[in-house]
């Protein structure tokens, strides 16, 4: 936005009113770090300077080989049936004798305190049932904490676009700290066009509106770009607003950064 404002002040402004071409400077959508969420020794890079990568493509990976080993635990202790299986099969079995239990008391044939102790066994084997059902549940929700630590050290790409820089190198220690992104991607498809109009241009450049866009040597050519953003607040110093165009780059021939002029 600097470099625009420079160039709206010594170009833009002494341009005549009714000029259609403005100067404009062409960068990517969005560009971003990439950084480890946990500290710890990048395992490996699987990408290059200058790569194409894609959404949810990953970029590199972090050693885990203890978090590997806690998710087969995990996955074993979800898995095992034996406590759930056999508390199901007390509970059926303490149902039976309390029926019979019932029966023969309305016969006369045992005694109140033993239909009791039928009736409490039964109570206690379904609370044991419960707990057994709750510890499985818990078990399933380990395994799938383990398993989302475990993505933690897998880095994948936040969108469709190209490899900046790679800045860390494998068997380097990544943390999550500010200055030491892993690697740089940009997405470039589609690129912003940015430029600054005058002031006197304010209210004839709409959201929605169709322009032109000829990018500088060696790339030329013509391109259609739409406006995507119309500044609400002037820049009193220079008297001048900014506009924001999406231009499509499907092929990726366009590169960010470059100079170029816009017609509307």
């Amino acid at each position: 936005m600097k470099r625009l404002l420079a160039v709206a002040a010594t170009g833009l402004l002494s341009q005549p009113l009714l000029a259609l071409e403005y100067d404009c400077i062409i960068e990517a959508r969005q560009n971003v770090e990439v950084r480890s969420p946990v500290e710890a020794v990048i395992e490996s890079i699987r990408v290059q300077r200058g790569g194409v990568v894609r959404k949810g493509e990953i970029v590199a990976t972090l050693e885990s080989g203890p978090e590997r080993a806690s998710l087969e635990l995990a996955r074993s202790r979800a898995q095992m049936q034996g406590d759930l299986k056999a508390a199901e099969a007390r509970v059926e079995l303490t149902r039976k004798k309390l029926v019979r239990a019932e029966e023969l008391y309305k016969q006369n044939f045992v005694s109140v305190n033993a239909l009791d102790e039928a009736e409490a066994d039964y109570r206690l084997s379904v609370e044991e049932l419960r707990r057994a059902q709750e510890n499985q549940k818990l078990a399933e929700l380990e395994l799938k904490r383990t398993e989302q630590i475990l993505d933690l050290r897998t880095i994948r790409s936040p969108f469709d676009g190209v490899v900046v820089e790679v800045v860390q190198k494998p068997g380097e220690f990544a943390t999550s700290n500010i200055q030491q992104p892993i690697l740089r991607l940009a997405e470039i498809d589609p690129l912003n066009v940015e430029v600054i109009l005058p002031v006197a241009m304010y209210g004839r450049i709409k959201v929605g509106q169709r322009a032109t866009v000829m990018p500088e040597n060696p790339v030329g050519g013509q391109h259609r770009a739409v406006v995507k953003v119309v500044d609400r607040v002037i820049d009193a110093a220079s008297g001048t607003f900014g506009v924001r165009l999406e231009l499509p780059n499907r092929a990726r021939s366009i590169p960010a950064g470059a100079r170029c002029r816009v017609r509307f």
